[in-house]
Order: C-alpha cells, then structure tokens, then sequence
C-alpha cells in the first residue's frame, strides 16, 4: 500500500473509531492526505472491524466481570485431544469445524466456575442451531470440564428413551472409550439411572474418576437421582458437578415435578454448574430471574451458525430487520413445496373425534413427495458420498392411530411402484419430477453434478426393495436403528421424531402439523442440520401459512441473536438486560405456562424502521394509496421549510414538514391486515403522544425515492422519479390475493434527508448521526414500485409482481426516545423489575443505594 498509508494508518484510524465517516475523512484530508491514501484507510479499517468482530464469536452476556480462569486445552489434558483425534478420524478439517467447535466450547468453559472454588451455583444458557452440533458441543465442554477438574457430570437428555440412549452412546464413545480408565457411569445405553451403592466408590477421595450419568427428564428417574446424592451428601463437598440440561426449553421450565426435582438436584451439590443447551430458547429468557429458578443469570452465550448447516434462514430466508438493505436479505434456497389447503383433511383429521378410524389418502402431493424421496435416494447410490442413510419424515398429526393408519397406503404405493417400473407412464412421470426438480435447485451452486436420470432408474429397484415404512411414536416398537447397516426408511411419526433425536440421511419432509407456538414449531423442523453430499437435494412439503411462519420465526431468531449481540458490547448482564422476542398475530412464543412471567417489552416506535411488505394487487386498494401519497407530496412541497432536489437519482426530499400532514396520510394510505406493525392507528396514536408530550416529530422530513431509470411516475407538484422494481415471493397456488416483497427499505434510504458521505454508514453511525442532527424528527419515505416488477435473473424464488396499478411502498424511521417513551405491544420479554443485583463489594443494588 505504501509508505503513505503505513505512516498514517496507526495515527489516524482513531478519527474513524471517534467520528462518523464523513466526518473522519474531512479531518484527515486536512493533514493533506491524498484522497486515495484516504480511501485505503477507511478500506483496512472496516475489514480490521468486521476481522475482529468475527474473532468475537461465540458471542456471549455475562454477569458481572467473570474471572477467564480456564484459557484452553493444556498439553497434559486427555479428554479433549481423545476428541479431537476422533473428530479428525471421521473427516472434520481442522479450518473451521474442529477449531470452530475448540473456540466454541472453550469459550463456555471459561463461563464456569473454577473447579477448586468452595462453593459455587451458577447458571448459564447456550443457545444453538437446530440440529448444529449442540451435542458435540456439550460433549467438548465435558471434556475440557474433566480435563480441569470437574467431577461429576449429568446429563439431562430430553424426556424419551430414544434421545437418551443416542445421547448415552455418543457420550460413551466421544468420552468414556478413548479414556475408560478415568470415567465411571451411572447409566447405560439401556439403563437409565437406578440407586447404586456405597456412594463413597464414586465420590470417595480413593476414586479418582469422573462420574457420567445420563437421565431422562422424567420424574421418577429424577426423584431417585436426587434422594440417592442427598444420601450421598458426605462425599460431595468437594465433587464439583456440571449439569447439561440438553433441550433444555423442553419439560425444564414451569414443570410441577421437572423443575423442582432439578433444582432439588442442584440443591445437593455444593459446587455446581447447570448449563441449558437448546436452539428454541423462547422458555428459558422468559423465565422469572427473581426467583430461585434456572433463569440464565450467569451468562448466555451464542453460538455461531457452522459452516454448511441448512438453518431456518437458509432454506426460508426472513423478513428485513432495521439496518437491512433488500439486497442483503437473503429469500433462502428454492426447496420448499406447496401443501394445498384442500389436501389437509386427506391427510390429517379435522377434529379429535375424527381420529379413530382416520384413513389418509395420498394426495398428488404427497405421492410427488414420496416418489422424489426414491429418486433422491437412487442419486444418493449413484454419488456414494456422504451419509449412508436415507430417511424421509412425514408428520401430519400427534395421534398415534393417524400414524399407523399411513402404514397401508404407503406400503402399497411402494410395492405399486416396484410394480410399475417396466410402465413407460410411470417412468416419464419419475423423469418430469426429477428435470424439474434439478433445475429449480442447480446441482452445481453445492459443488454437485446433476445425475442423469438414467443412472437413477438402475438404482430404484434396489431402492424400492430396501424401503421400509416405519412407524416410529411412543405406542409403536417401530424405531429408526442406524447402527446396523444403511437405512433407507419412510418415517411417519410425532413427538418422538419431533426433538433432539437426528434423522440419519434426512432429505425429504411432508410436514403439514398444526402447532401453536414458536419452540414446537422450530424444533419440528427435523430437516434443519448438515448435507453433506447432497446439499442440492432436500425439498420439503408443507402449506404455504406454515413456510410463513417459519420465516417469520427466522426473522424471530436473527432479532433474538442480535439482541444478545447488541447487548454484550454495551456492558449488559442477564440480570440488567431482557432478550426481546418479537410476537406473531397466530403463534404464541411459548406454552402459556412458560409465559405467566414475562412481560410486554417496552418496545416502541422510538428508533425503529416501519417499512411496507405487504400489498393488495387490486386496482381500488392501490388508487386509494396512490391518492393519499399525491396528496401528502403536494402538501409538503406547499409547507416545507426547503426542498432537496436530485431527480438525475430519484430522489426529492421536504424538510420540515407539518405533523399534521403525515397524520392526514395515515388516515387515508391503507396498510395491509398482515401487517400487524403498520397499523396506522398505533402509528398515529403514537406521533400524538409524542408530539403532547416531548415536543417531538411536530416536523418531519417527507422524501420520495425512485430510480434514476425506467419509468416515471409523477406525484404531481413537479416530482416525478423512475418506478422502483420489487419482486414478489413466489406463491405457489396463486391466489393469495396479496404480494410479500419481504423488504422495502435499504439502509442508505433511512439517512435520505441528511447530508454528507452517507454511503458506507454502518447501522451504528446511521443511528448517532440521527440522534445528533435529527433528534426530534421523523422521516417518511414513500417509493413508486412499477406494477410489473419483473424479478432479477437468478432469483428463483421471485416472481413478477403483477399488480393491476403501480404501489406506493411506504418506510418510516422515527426518532429515538429522549424521554420515557409509549409502548407498543410487539415484544415480550422477561421481567427484570423485581431483580436484585449485588456489585463488587456485595452492597445491593437497586435503582438506589444500599
């Protein structure tokens, strides 16, 4: 780079840190750097922040300034490295997974307390990804743990057999194999735990052992654990223990039996650590921190999203977060197929009453679904990579009759197959369901090649021979056993295929369950997790209400990881700060009882984006809009206090306009029902209250924002802008009635009205730059969308919006808060109000001196 920029880098890269920059600039072209040398700056200075942001991960809010006392593995250690060796046996690179996961768990550790502590009771949560590794993780944290010094460890493995005995066998062989002269166990593959005797030849000082026991979160088997480590009392005073509370939104929280049992447990053990792994931790952020419960106290930490895994964003994309830019919210991969509406009583009964004596019929759909299953798995044979397995998950109801009663069609329309491949129709259809499937998801964007359909058609017979319909529910002795060979399975099922447990080679879902809140819809989803060798090839089946939903709750997931990431770099703990969770007009966030203590957040419209998403495509909804926007434009160039003019970029902006105007547009500009946010009401009611109360957004600054191409359309009053283009989501059946174009505004558009070098803005500096030059006034944008709006080329889940008349889009950014602000009801959160902080010298601490 030069001399030049070596000398000045050091010196100057605290002007960027201390100033926006724009500002930042203007001060170093001062000192008669040349612009180039200035533009090298600010190019290193925003890779060295991202750099140093990534080192971050895993991101983590903890309680107070815990002590690092545990840095990472030590040559002297055993457990670990037995780990990592075993990780690299199977085929991990090193860069990212292994020292991903080396980051990660020593990162958790370091949260621990030290095991030569007198005493210690701390709580923590780790929140994952669905179907991510949390297991692996949990089993390096045991490890690094015993390397340490820890000495007993439980393992709360969800509430089935199936989850703890696939947890025990991990355990046993990633923990207990490579080192079984250090490792006790209280439990078995087949065993769940039982009293044993004589305490002291596990505890005992002569046993130097740790001590692995793996349970159920079943009440039985925890009331024994507990009366047998009371018993056991005299030996555990210096037996630091680690509880692994897997799933541990599941049965733990707001349980009558569950959740006193574990604590009681805790009760026993002077030192111990409790640790909740999940990917919906919705339950564990609403729980009451004041009381003596398993709220997260201690620290949270995030873990980040591995490379390669298939998340709810991957393969839903998400709604635009304030800060988003359209182009930087990804739709997620083309692989989810419509349910139609109607084929949901074919397949799911409508009442309770209905379930006894219910016969499924097998729809187009779900037939297309089944019969892509055996192709996937014919191409699976062909490549010979990746996982041996190959499952398909069909879930449809919880009832156990409804899942046995698919045994029947399902096996004949296996053996009509096999039956019907000499049949050139059957053929020709299994051939127009694999082109079309291969070309709306491209072999080659996973570093795949396509396989030829005629290499598939030798495999299927093998296929078809091989496959089993499994049922797999509590009532059934069917059960998905991937220890004894390639399983090649149709699995009809509910709970029991529903959490923790991983579905070997899953590639194909047909998902059609109705749920009520965001946890059991999330932890449904059995398809998330890692393809490797066949990234290109999972689809699954389900209505379009459920895909929205699950890209609603990708949306939820994204805020909730921000938020803890925000928070953790503004000196908050889990005991001052409160993870909001954005609500849904139709989902609950949790089970009820989960939710008896939190609290509506008090989240606002102060320093949030409103933006449209949501369109009717009739002619009269959209004339109406188009009226009030000509209107309000009109208004604002009659009683602005200056006008900015740039029509070569599209762009005109009021200063300073009248309230009232704004208030007189949202009476007349008509929001669409879906969008619960965009309710001119609260909006109104909110600039009201503003305005009576603070004296803030009386003036807002009104701005249109078009193109500096394609056609014009004219607002009147002089301003006239090209026509934006935003592509609809694809909505398979058509008749929706309504465009989603999931993101409107960019994050340039949100600084439209301010002045400056404003192009590389990061979301931070757009926030300071308002607070301090507009710290009163609101922003309305309005964007001229052409009715057309063809997609881009490459953007397969896009379709044109085809509106009946141009739309008038809408985005609004208010200003933050000075004062106490009024709520409005879109987050909940848990209830901070009543918990008691202790500082350094112990004196307490709340909202005033001790």
């Amino acid at each position: 780079m030069g001399d030049a920029f070596d000398d000045n880098y050091e010196t100057f890269k605290a002007l960027l840190d201390a100033f926006p920059p724009s500002e930042a600039v203007k001060r170093l072209e001062l000192f008669g750097i040349e612009h180039e040398v200035v533009q090298q700056i600010r190019d290193r200075h925003e890779r060295d922040t991202v750099r140093i942001k990534e080192l971050e991960e895993p991101h983590a809010v903890v309680l107070g300034n815990r002590d690092t006392w545990y840095t990472g593995p030590q040559s002297k250690d055993k457990c670990w490295p037995a780990i990592e060796l075993e990780l690299q046996r199977a085929g991990w690179p090193r860069d990212p997974s292994i020292d991903a996961l080396d980051g990660s768990s020593t990162r958790v550790v370091s949260l621990l307390n030290h095991p030569k502590e007198k005493s210690f009771s701390t709580r923590g949560l780790v929140v994952g990804h669905v179907q991510s590794g949390k297991t692996t993780n949990f089993t390096a944290v045991m490890a690094k743990a015993a390397d340490r010094g820890y000495k007993l460890f439980i393992v709360l493995a969800g509430i089935h057999n199936g989850l703890r005995r696939q947890t025990q066998a991990r355990l046993v062989q990633q923990l207990v194999e490579p080192n079984p002269a250090l490792w006790s166990q209280l439990t078995g593959l087949d065993k769940d735990f039982t009293p044993q005797e004589n305490p002291a030849s596990y505890f005992g000082k002569n046993n130097r052992t740790h001590v692995l026991c793996v349970v159920k979160k079943n009440a039985t088997v925890l009331r024994k654990l507990a009366r047998w480590l009371d018993k056991a009392s005299d030996f555990l005073g210096d037996c630091p223990a680690l509880i692994i509370d897997d799933e541990a939104d599941q049965a733990t929280v707001a349980t009558k039996s569950i959740n006193p049992l574990i604590l009681s447990i805790m009760g026993s053990l002077p030192k111990s650590a409790y640790v909740g792994y999940t990917a919906s931790p919705f339950a564990n952020l609403l729980i009451d921190p004041a009381a003596h419960d398993l709220y997260p106290r201690d620290f949270v930490v995030n873990l980040p999203k591995p490379a390669g895994h298939f998340g709810t964003e991957v393969l839903f994309g998400r709604y635009a977060l304030d800060g988003d830019d359209p182009g930087q919210v990804d739709d997620g991969h083309d692989m989810i197929r419509s349910v139609p509406v109607d084929d949901i009583p074919c397949v799911r009964p409508v009442t309770k009453a209905d379930a006894e004596g219910f016969e499924p019929v097998i729809t187009d759909a779900l037939r297309t679904a089944v019969e892509y299953f055996w192709l996937v798995t014919a191409a699976r044979r062909v490549r010979g990579t990746g996982n041996p397995h190959n499952t398909m998950l069909i879930h449809t109801s919880v009832k156990t009759s409804v899942h046995n009663s698919f045994r029947r069609p399902l096996l004949h329309l296996r053996d009509t197959a096999a039956g019907s491949l000499q049949d050139a129709r059957f053929i020709a259809r299994l051939r127009e369901i694999w082109d079309r499937e291969s070309e709306r998801v491209l072999a080659d964007e996973f570093g795949e090649a396509k396989v030829p359909f005629e290499r598939l058609v030798a495999e299927l017979p093998g296929v078809l021979e091989s496959c089993r319909v499994i049922m797999d529910n509590s009532r059934s002795e069917d059960r998905l056993d991937y220890e004894n060979g390639p399983v090649v399975a149709i699995a009809v099922g509910g709970n029991t295929l529903s959490r923790g447990l991983t579905l070997e080679g899953l590639s194909v879902s047909y998902f059609v369950r109705a749920v009520s809140a965001y946890d059991t819809l999330l932890q449904m989803g059995r398809w998330f997790g890692f393809r490797n060798g066949y990234a290109d090839l999972p689809r699954i089946w389900m209505t379009d209400e459920l895909a929205e939903w699950f890209r609603h709750l990708a949306t939820v997931e994204t805020e909730m990881r921000r938020d803890i990431d925000i928070y953790m770099t503004e000196d908050e703990t889990p005991l001052t700060f409160a993870v909001r969770l954005r609500t849904h007009p139709a989902l609950r966030v949790t089970a009820a009882a989960k939710m008896r203590d939190a609290v509506t957040a008090a989240s606002s419209y102060g320093g949030k984006r409103v933006q449209t998403r949501y369109f009717r495509t009739d002619a009269d909804w959209l004339r109406g809009n188009i009226k009030a926007a000509r209107a309000l434009v009109g208004a604002s160039a009659s009683h602005s206090a200056r006008v900015d003019q740039r029509p070569e970029v599209g762009r005109f902006v009021f200063h300073q306009v009248p309230h009232e105007f704004v208030i007189d547009f949202l009476s007349d500009y008509r929001f669409h029902e879906k969008s619960p946010e965009n309710d001119a009401d609260l909006i109104t009611g909110y600039i009201r209250k503003r305005v009576s109360s603070a004296a803030a957004l009386q003036r807002w600054n009104v701005a249109v924002v078009g193109t500096p191409k394609g056609g014009i359309f004219d607002f009147g009053s002089g301003v006239g802008v090209g026509r934006n283009s935003r592509a609809r989501l694809k909505v398979d059946d058509g008749t929706s009635g309504f465009a989603d174009i999931k993101t409107l505004m960019s994050r340039r558009d949100a600084v439209v009205d301010l002045t400056g070098d404003v192009g590389r803005l990061t979301e931070s500096d757009i926030r300071k730059l308002r607070r301090r030059e507009l710290p009163t006034t609101g922003l309305l944008v309005l964007y001229p969308i052409d009715r057309i709006s063809e997609p881009e080329p490459g953007k397969k889940l896009r379709a044109p919006l085809d509106a009946e008349e141009h739309v008038i889009g809408v985005g609004m950014v208010f200003p933050e808060p000075q004062f106490e602000d009024s709520a409005v009801e879109k987050y909940i959160s848990a209830d901070l109000t009543d918990v008691t902080i202790e500082d350094e010298d112990y004196s307490l601490v709340d909202g005033e001196e001790a």
